[in-house]
């Protein structure tokens, strides 16, 4: 018999894959600015935006699972094929003779959804950089460097540039840009408000984005680049032991039917909300009053409430903009049908072996799951 854990783990993967078809055969074939529907708010236009937003948010959720040989045969036989299908995305995205060349350079949104492209390659430098053919390599650092001509916007934005630098420090770049990544670490150690709690720019937004982007690329920024300088590496525990609390304070958002409050922008990412509890499964470093198959059994309710949820894939398998199926009405005027696959970050702990507790461990019930049955549950605390 199959054990209940095991299925756990091939429902994510069945599902990601689901979520990776479409994008990945396309550029296969170089058809993705063909293929894929561009859905989007009345009155706005982001079709020069959608494609690299779809390519790069997949990757950057579907990396750790690249990167990892699995202990499984036939799990290894889809990891082989879709890492080669990755490596021809990479290609046909960022070769300047290719129909499906991603937009690099023209206006803002690009230096977004570059830094999620480097981001995956950080969280995958074997298989999405190293055993890419040199010509493909310099193409990416082409296409990455074109970033380079704009500012960021003051915000979470900062750690876009920041994370394209450690990218190039990554891959033996000399003209990696220090000075973007230094402001960026300190500017987010001033905007830090406490109890895990990081501003997104001047002003508080009571959002999703400490998980989005903040606590995501600020770890793996300062894994990455701590050691160049000891200021940022006096700040690499902080860093870290911030982003632990909010995993803590994530999960205790995950009612008992593995829903979460629809607050703040951005909503049609759906699970992709829990980047940064799904990052530190994959650390290995959740908290201790979180146990690995605790988070696992939370997030797959949570997955299986949006994934399942009639209206949420077109008829030809792509994401439709909602929250809980398709909901256009909550898709900003930044959002397209490209941005909403960053809901693949809540796959990360798929980067794990089948035979770590997160996914052998027995089923678990969650913090407020064990809360609203009158069960006993650890109390809260500040950081």
């Amino acid at each position: 018999m199959v054990s209940l854990q095991t299925n756990d783990r091939k429902f994510w993967l069945d599902n990601m894959l689901k979520i990776a078809d479409p994008v990945l055969l396309a550029l296969k074939n170089r058809t993705l600015k063909q293929d894929m529907p561009v859905e989007m708010k009345e009155g706005t236009s982001r079709e020069k935006f959608s494609h690299l937003e779809a390519f790069s948010r997949l990757l950057v959720g579907m990396a750790p699972w690249l990167e990892r040989e699995s202990e499984d045969e036939g799990e290894e036989k889809l990891r082989l094929k879709y890492v080669e299908l990755a490596r021809e995305a990479i290609d046909a995205g960022t070769d300047p003779n290719s129909p499906d060349y991603m937009n690099f350079a023209d206006d803002f949104q690009p230096i977004v959804d570059t830094a999620f492209l480097a981001h995956a390659i950080l969280r995958a430098p074997n298989e999405l950089w190293e055993k890419l053919d040199v010509r493909v390599q310099q193409n990416v650092l082409q296409a990455i460097k074109a970033t380079r001509t704009r500012k960021p916007v003051f915000s979470n934005w900062l750690l876009f540039s920041a994370i394209i630098e450690a990218f190039f420090y990554k891959v033996g770049e000399k003209s990696w840009d220090q000075m973007r990544i230094d402001y960026a670490i300190n500017q987010f150690d001033q905007w830090y408000l406490g109890d895990g709690i990081y501003s997104d720019g001047p002003e508080y937004h009571h959002d999703y984005y400490n998980s989005f982007v903040i606590h995501p690329m600020l770890v793996d920024l300062i894994e990455t680049v701590g050691d160049e300088y000891r200021e940022w590496a006096v700040l690499k525990d902080t860093i870290i032991k911030r982003s632990q609390r909010y995993t803590v304070i994530q999960e205790r958002t995950i009612s008992p039917e593995g829903t979460f409050p629809p607050v703040g922008r951005s909503l049609a990412y759906r699970f992709g909300v829990f980047q940064s509890l799904a990052q530190h499964a994959l650390r290995k470093d959740l908290p201790n009053e979180l146990p690995p198959a605790q988070v696992r059994s939370a997030l797959t309710e949570v997955i299986k409430r949006t994934l399942q949820a009639p209206g949420t894939f077109t008829e030809s398998g792509w994401l439709t903009i909602g929250f809980c199926g398709h909901q256009p009405g909550i898709g900003e005027g930044y959002i397209s049908t490209g941005s909403l696959y960053l809901c693949t970050t809540g796959f990360l702990p798929l980067g794990l072996p089948s035979s770590d507790p997160f996914w052998s461990d027995p089923p678990m019930e969650w913090t407020s799951k064990r809360a609203w049955s009158g069960k006993e549950f650890p109390i809260d605390f500040a950081y």
